[in-house]
């Protein structure tokens, strides 16, 4: 039986099949969006890395997640835009698992820097005369070490278990980048093994930091109820909220795809969730911080006051 078998060395993502017009339009669009993406991240991680009054640990982890959001984008949306141009485009086997295991360690890291956040505003929040000597400089590059290679070592062994897997045909993967999920629809092997242990790294990676940050606001949310001040309170929540809702955007999306019935989420819908998930959070993830965050939108202005002085100069 397996001498028959013939190994698939390429394959072919289906995408979004509406049409040429419609793939044209769509192009368009996600090209702006992929735009959009790189330089409002880009622009976060220039101000942090620019800007003294943004050489803290709350923009430390802030710009770390801005890299992430560019490695997600550029990891699925230019072979996306290919594939709605050419349909028939393959990819080779080694490609789809270099973005499949890259996609899985930006996801799982995503998961552990959105947990470091909700801890450093939970210091700063609730124990801010102690802020300085929890969240030390050492403290913060350690967090965020081992958000890395977690990120990197739980998406390795996911790798590892996949390519221990035969595929010998279908070859095409119906989405528009090498899920994991829909890959291992592809395997020509019993995938059991594989689904406990994406399952087991959804509660370590997705129910366990999700916990944590919801009792770390819940704490901060009755530290901002006692704040006598008006203004520390609004700023406080200001901060929070905007956190809040990347959170809300990142946690939410990616528990209805791994943990929800599949059964109830129909391929075509499955897609539309990912393409939120992957596409739209790295861009929406800058605006949501620029636009609520009074201190990057100062950071903003400086920066461009002191390019427009420099050119009248």
């Amino acid at each position: 039986m397996e001498e028959n078998q013939t190994m698939v060395t390429e394959f072919i993502l289906l995408g979004i099949c509406l049409g040429q017009r419609i793939h044209v339009v769509l192009f368009g669009i996600f090209s702006l969006f992929y735009a959009f993406t790189l330089l409002g991240n880009g622009a976060i991680l220039a101000l942090s890395c620019l800007d003294p009054r943004l050489h803290t640990p709350m923009y430390f982890f802030l710009s770390h997640l801005a890299i992430v959001d560019i490695a997600y984008a550029c990891n699925t949306v230019p072979r996306m835009l290919l594939n709605l141009l050419d349909p028939a485009l393959p990819i080779s086997f080694r490609g789809c698992m270099t973005q499949t295991f890259l996609f899985l360690t930006f996801a799982h890291t995503e998961c552990l820097l959105l947990v470091m956040m909700s801890y450093d505003r939970y210091v700063a929040i609730c124990q801010p005369l102690r802020y300085s000597a929890i969240m030390s400089w050492r403290v913060c590059i350690t967090l965020v070490v081992t958000s890395w290679a977690c990120g990197s070592l739980l998406a390795l062994v996911h790798l590892i278990l996949i390519l221990r897997l035969p595929f010998c045909g279908p070859h095409e993967v119906n989405h528009f980048f090498c899920e994991i999920l829909s890959v291992l629809k592809l395997a020509c092997a019993d995938t059991r093994l594989n689904q406990l242990c994406i399952f087991a790294a959804c509660v370590f990676i997705l129910v366990g930091p999700l916990c944590c940050v919801l009792v770390s606001y819940t704490r901060i949310l009755l530290a901002i109820l006692r704040i006598q001040s008006g203004e520390g309170r609004r700023k406080a929540f200001s901060t929070c909220s905007s956190h809040l809702c990347v959170v809300g955007l990142f946690f939410g999306s990616a528990i209805v795809m791994y943990m929800a019935p599949q059964s109830r989420h129909p391929e075509e819908q499955q897609k539309i969730l990912f393409l939120f998930y992957s596409f739209f959070n790295p861009m929406l993830n800058p605006l949501i911080y620029s636009l609520r965050n009074a201190e990057v939108r100062g950071a903003l202005q400086r920066a461009l006051y002191k390019e427009s002085h420099s050119q009248l100069l």
